[in-house]
C-alpha cells in the first residue's frame, strides 16, 4: 500500500535568509537552492519582491530568479506583498507567487502599511492580474495563530479572513503562525473552522519559536495538510514580528514525517549535508536537530 505524500516547501533561500542578519551572495542562494532540489524538494520558495531599503537581503530577487536550474519538476515561488511586487515578479520567469494577508489589523498597517480590508482589496486586484497571465498563487494568512501587537486572535477572525480571501480564487491557502505561538490543539480547531467557510487547499507555515512547530506539523498533516512550509536548518523567521526567530527546519519535519510513515519524497542525508554546508556560509550553528543526531536507524 503507499504512503501518503506531504509535499514539503522549502523556504529557507527567502523567509530564512530574509531574517538572518548576513546578506549571502547571490551564488550562495542558488547553491542552497540547487542543494535543496538535489535532496528531492520540488517547491522552493526564492525571493521576495520587496523594498529592499527595508530587506537588503532580497534586493537580488530578479538576478536570483534569472539564474534558476531550470527543470519541468520544480517549482519557484515569489513572495509579494503589493502590486508592484507583483509587476516585478511577473515579469521574471517564476513559477508561483506567495501574497501575505495579515489577519490583524495592527500587524498589516505596521508590517504592510494598511489595514486588513485593504490588504484583501489588494489581494484581489493581484488574484486578476495573476489569472490573466496563469501565475498560480497561495495567499499566506500571517497571524492565524496569534498577534504580536493584539495578542490572542480568535478563531472566527481567521475563518472569516479566509472566506473573504477565497472569494479571488487562490491556488491554496496558507494559514501561518508568523510569531511561532501555536500548539496542536490550535491547529486543528483553526484548520477545521477555515474548511467549514472555504473548498481551497490549504498550506500551514509554522514557526519554531516556543519550541512547539514541529509537534504542529504533525497536528496538521495528521488533519489532512499535504503542504508544509520549512526551512533548510530551522533558519529565519518574521522580520517583522519581534522574537518570532526560527522557522521548522527542512530536514527535522522530514525526519518526523518519514518517521509517522508519510512519503516526502526527500534524502534526509542530502538535508543534513545541505544544513551543515549553511552553517559554514552563515558561520555558525543552525537551530535545526536532525543534522546534530543524526537520523534513525543509522545510516551505514
Amino acid at each position: 500500500m503507499a504512503r501518503a505524500a506531504v509535499q514539503i516547501v522549502e523556504v529557507a533561500a527567502r523567509d530564512g535568509l530574509q531574517s538572518e542578519p548576513e546578506v549571502l551572495p547571490t551564488a550562495d542562494k542558488l547553491e542552497l537552492i540547487e542543494r535543496a532540489v538535489g535532496a528531492g524538494v520540488r517547491r522552493i520558495e526564492v525571493a521576495s519582491f520587496v523594498n529592499p531599503e527595508r530587506v537588503p537581503q532580497m534586493a537580488d530577487a530578479e538576478h536570483v530568479v534569472a539564474a534558476l536550474p531550470r527543470r519541468d519538476d520544480v517549482s519557484y515561488i515569489g513572495l509579494v506583498l503589493n502590486m508592484k511586487g507583483f509587476e516585478r515578479a511577473a515579469a521574471t520567469a517564476i513559477d508561483e507567487i506567495n501574497v501575505v494577508v495579515p489577519v490583524t489589523d495592527t500587524f498589516s498597517e505596521r508590517n504592510q502599511g494598511a489595514s486588513v480590508d485593504a490588504m484583501i482589496e489588494a489581494w484581489g486586484k493581484i488574484a486578476a492580474a495573476a489569472q490573466e497571465v496563469g501565475l498560480p498563487v497561495t495567499v499566506v494568512l500571517s497571524t492565524a495563530f496569534g498577534c504580536p501587537y493584539e495578542g490572542e486572535v480568535a478563531v472566527e477572525r481567521v475563518a472569516d479572513v479566509a472566506r473573504r480571501v477565497a472569494e479571488h480564487g487562490p491556488a491554496e491557502i496558507s494559514l501561518a503562525d508568523t510569531i511561532g505561538v501555536a500548539v496542536p490543539t490550535d491547529v486543528t480547531r483553526r484548520l477545521d473552522a477555515v474548511r467549514q467557510v472555504v473548498d481551497v487547499p490549504l498550506h500551514v507555515h509554522f514557526h519554531n519559536t516556543r519550541n512547539t512547530g514541529v509537534a504542529n506539523v504533525a497536528a496538521a498533516v495528521e488533519a489532512g495538510v499535504t503542504a508544509v512550509d520549512a526551512s533548510l536548518g530551522g533558519i529565519g523567521g518574521c522580520p517583522f514580528a519581534p522574537n518570532a526567530t526560527g522557522n521548522v527546519p527542512t530536514e527535522d519535519v522530514a525526519y518526523l514525517l518519514e518517521r509517522m510513515g508519510y512519503d516526502t519524497g526527500l534524502s534526509l542525508t542530502m538535508l543534513i549535508e545541505a544544513a551543515s554546508w549553511l552553517e559554514a556560509r552563515l558561520g555558525r550553528r543552525v537551530p535545526g536537530l536532525l543534522a546534530k543526531a543524526g537520523p534513525f536507524p543509522p545510516v551505514p
